[in-house]
């Protein structure tokens, strides 16, 4: 088994703990010669869907750490039911933004979501240092973040959560519970040499929960 199929699976497995058609007779130009090619086109790209659909996260995975040379997160988007693969285009202070071929980034500090950009409803930064310190050296205790998102007005709106920070029922995940009135919610990490490496982040109400995993450090 390659090493890159290898890491794909054991990042798996951490997040894991964490109708027919038929052909129809039409003469060309007609009504029914043009709903059926409508149909043909329809199907069409019904199949080119299904076959993209059929590309399996651990495929995706070796053929961009084949093709990319750089640092890759393999993303998945829970609520858009989504995953794609995002390389580094920038590194600002220990802030790295990966960023997809379509401009969509997500923006880390030291594996823990930092901000979005281009996925609507942004995070236009998560203020959570007291948290992280926690959460990468694997320590427990209480900490503050505040989630700033860009709103229509085009002014930042605060969220300010209360969090608790501790070991989780699994052995090498740290949970991060946050609340904010009759908000909750819960972030899974796994931490490697004071980085997170997998992890299972909330971005936002509209966006919901993202996955990520570090394919290329």
């Amino acid at each position: 088994m390659s090493g890159t199929k290898m890491r794909f699976m054991l990042g798996a497995a951490a997040l894991a703990m964490l109708s027919a058609c038929g052909n129809v007779d039409s003469d060309e130009g007609s009504i029914p010669g043009l709903l059926a090619e409508a149909a043909r086109q329809s199907v069409a790209q019904r199949n080119r869907t299904e076959v993209a659909e059929k590309v399996s996260p651990s495929d995706m995975a070796a053929t961009a750490l084949r093709v990319n040379k750089g640092p890759l997160i393999l993303v998945g988007l829970e609520n858009a039911a989504t995953t794609q693969v995002l390389a580094m285009t920038g590194e600002n202070s220990g802030q790295r933004t990966y960023m997809t071929t379509n401009e969509q980034a997500i923006i880390l500090r030291d594996g823990m979501l930092a901000g979005t950009r281009g996925l609507g409803h942004d995070l236009s930064v998560a203020e959570m240092a007291p948290s992280s310190a926690l959460i990468r050296s694997g320590r427990s205790g209480q900490a503050n973040r505040v989630m700033r998102y860009w709103t229509g007005d085009g002014l930042e709106r605060p969220l300010r959560l209360e969090c608790s920070i501790g070991p989780g029922p699994k052995a090498g995940v740290i949970l991060e519970s946050c609340k904010n009135g009759p908000l909750e919610i819960q972030n899974n990490y796994i931490v490697q040499g004071g980085r997170v490496t997998v992890s299972r982040q909330w971005i936002g109400p509209d966006l919901g929960y993202v996955t990520i995993q570090e394919l290329r450090p």
